[in-house]
């Protein structure tokens, strides 16, 4: 097993957890020098916090964790296409590479949507890998989208 699929199956794993509290399955981990300092899911409704997605609770958790608000170095792995907000603050915080699942053509803003990452006032960009692991990461959503009907 590569790094990289090691690393997305624990994002992979948190998308789990979150679905099992009743959240939107998506999960996210930071990998900084080869270590996970950070791994999260989704817990908007858990916290009542529209900003409590996956990928901005690993990014604040990995911040704490290594003392900085810049993660200049670190890879954030994470289930599903990031939306702006998430994409926003993946470049705010420097992340030095982007991997991700499935895409999201109504949410995402990596590769649909507004395409954050491609507009001038985007001030970092990170080097973006799509598709990884992306019909499991679906399959996940799908699973818990077709028990909510």
């Amino acid at each position: 097993m590569t790094e990289t699929t090691r690393f997305m199956d624990a994002a992979l794993e948190e998308a789990r957890k979150a679905a099992a509290r009743g959240e939107v399955p998506i999960g996210a981990v930071v990998v900084l020098d080869g270590k996970i300092v950070a791994a999260a899911g989704n817990r908007t409704r858990e916290l009542n916090d529209v900003t409590a997605h996956a990928e901005i609770e690993a990014i604040r958790q990995a911040a704490t964790s290594v003392g900085d608000e810049r993660l200049t170095g670190a890879d954030l792995y994470v289930t599903l296409e990031p939306c702006t907000m998430c994409a926003a603050a993946i470049s705010f915080a420097r992340i030095r590479r982007l991997y991700y699942g499935a895409e999201d053509p109504k949410g995402g803003a990596v590769d649909s949507g507004v395409r954050f990452f491609a507009s001038p006032t985007c001030h970092h960009v990170p080097d973006v890998y799509s598709g990884l692991a992306e019909r499991e990461a679906a399959e996940i959503l799908r699973d818990f989208f077709a028990g909510k009907r």
